[in-house]
């Protein structure tokens, strides 16, 4: 099996893209795999003072069959930079894996994205892979299939992808014409969607990720998800660029030592699979998941303290 090439997507975090890089490093498959890095340049003096820390660690990486490092010099932001990335590599290497610089990876992740790629290279219905995983409750092997993607470690093929996918202006095109598909949308990939992808598309926000689901949608494909998670997301926090909130998301990290996975020729859409997995994006669960969090992290304040200074 051909091992499909690594994208790491860096900003100006060293800490966090130094433990990313050494889980990387821990995967089983890292040795025989190939390293691109995208370095995107500084939005001002503060970031590109950060930004360098973070080139000048880069160059020190070792233990991958070869590194490639591309550095920007403008500040292109996260969806340009993903997506023009993702599209060099993937032209040249048919497949691609993509992480950002806050995820710590299992060291069989490599391992079960190879496999998938391989697994449904020539099933036009799969259209991405993930390594991140959300808690379900129910009873599912060793991978579950949602329209929704996760863009927290995920691969693609050449033949799945394309920038044209991300073109604002002829999605927005579509909705405009077609007021139905923000409601199917929605529904079948969540209720915090419809207004992320309006945004993006009014440049209120700059997602890549929801025009990437958009697009799944659109095409009824569907993303590959491993029962239990291969991924940790480090990077909430006031630092993060876009995580500055809290983790809402429950997973449960897969056991370390698999190497080899079951993949399923049958892609049905487990309907209690989904109802489990799209309660993770509806607005009640996301409040009822801040509020337990602040009212029991031990110095912080309650969020109904919060509200009621905000009132006063």
């Amino acid at each position: 099996m051909q091992l499909a090439p690594i994208c790491l997507f860096t900003y100006n975090r060293l800490s966090e893209t130094k433990q990313t890089v050494e889980a990387l490093q821990n995967n089983f498959l890292a040795k025989e795999s190939d390293l691109f890095i995208f370095s995107d340049g500084g939005k001002n003096e503060v970031s590109k003072v950060k930004v360098q820390e973070v080139r000048a660690y880069i160059k020190t990486i070792v233990g991958f069959n070869s590194i490639n490092i591309v550095e920007s010099i403008e500040n292109k932001g996260l969806a340009n930079s993903i997506i023009s990335g993702v599209t060099q590599v993937v032209n040249k290497y048919e497949k691609v894996i993509i992480l950002e610089d806050d995820l710590i990876t299992s060291p069989n992740f490599l391992n079960f994205m190879n496999q998938a790629l391989d697994f449904y290279k020539n099933d036009a219905q799969v259209q991405s892979i993930n390594g991140f995983s959300l808690l379900i409750n129910s009873n599912v092997n060793d991978v579950y299939f949602q329209t929704r993607p996760f863009p927290w470690g995920w691969a693609t093929w050449q033949n799945r992808w394309r920038e044209e996918l991300f073109n604002k202006s002829e999605i927005k095109k579509e909705i405009d014409l077609n007021k139905e598909l923000l409601k199917n949308f929605k529904k079948k990939c969540g209720s915090d969607i419809s207004k992320m992808l309006v945004d993006s598309v009014n440049g209120v926000n700059d997602s890549w990720y929801v025009r990437w689901t958009y697009n799944h949608f659109i095409n009824k494909t569907i993303s590959v998800y491993p029962k239990e998670s291969l991924i940790a997301n480090i990077g909430f926090g006031p630092d993060g660029t876009h995580c500055n909130g809290i983790n809402t998301y429950k997973y449960k990290l897969l056991e370390k030592t698999q190497t080899n996975f079951r993949f399923l020729k049958n892609k049905s859409l487990d309907k209690q699979t989904e109802k489990d997995f799209l309660k993770y994006f509806t607005y009640t669960y996301k409040f009822k998941a801040r509020l337990k969090y602040l009212s029991t992290k031990s110095g912080r304040k309650t969020l109904k303290d919060d509200i009621m200074e905000k009132l006063k």
